[in-house]
């Protein structure tokens, strides 16, 4: 998986790093076909901001949240993401078991 975190107004720092490296893979450790994911961390006067950007296979998940605090808006976001990603696997699991349901050329009982 490549995986990108770039900082927008602010420098990222190890634990910066390592916390949001953390929060993001605890999230897609749900799906195993992740592309790549990329973080951007940005400032803006009061407002810190996150947001992500997740491939999957087929699809692209984008997830952002703000708060006053850095941290808070990382979990926020990490939060965000992790439910995104159940409802991707779900709705990837219900197509599979649609096509399973009737199999043609056989009668239903």
């Amino acid at each position: 998986m490549n995986f990108n975190l770039t900082g927008r107004h602010i420098d990222i720092t190890p634990a910066i790093r390592d916390y949001v490296t953390s929060k993001v893979e605890r999230a897609i450790a749900h799906v195993d076909n992740v592309t790549s994911a990329s973080v951007i961390i940005s400032v803006e006067k009061l407002k810190q901001k996150a947001e992500v950007t997740v491939q999957v296979r087929g699809k692209s998940i984008f997830v952002e949240s703000d708060d006053t605090d850095l941290y808070a808006a990382i979990d926020s976001m990490a939060d965000k993401l992790d439910r995104q990603i159940v409802k991707y696997k779900q709705k990837a699991g219900d197509h599979n078991h649609e096509s399973l349901k009737h199999i043609p050329g056989e009668e239903e009982e």
